[in-house]
C-alpha cells in the first residue's frame, strides 16, 4: 500500500482517518465500526462493500 495514498485517505461516509490493518489487509474507521478491504493494492471504499467490526476488534487497534 502506497504510504502517500494512506495520507489522504479517509473515511467515505464520515471523513474520519482511517487506520491501516497491513497482515488484515484493510483499512478501518474506529468512528463508523467500518472495515474497507483492499484488493491488489486497491482500497474498496464502498459502504455497502465494507465490513462491520465488533467492539472487541476496535478495542485492539
Amino acid at each position: 500500500m502506497d504510504p502517500k495514498l494512506l495520507d489522504i485517505l479517509v473515511c467515505p461516509l464520515c471523513k474520519s482517518p482511517l487506520v491501516y490493518r497491513k497482515t488484515e489487509q484493510e483499512l478501518v474507521c474506529k468512528a463508523d465500526r467500518l472495515a474497507f478491504s483492499i484488493q491488489d493494492d486497491i482500497p474498496v471504499m464502498l459502504a455497502d462493500e465494507a465490513r462491520k467490526l465488533s467492539q472487541e476488534e476496535i478495542d485492539k487497534l
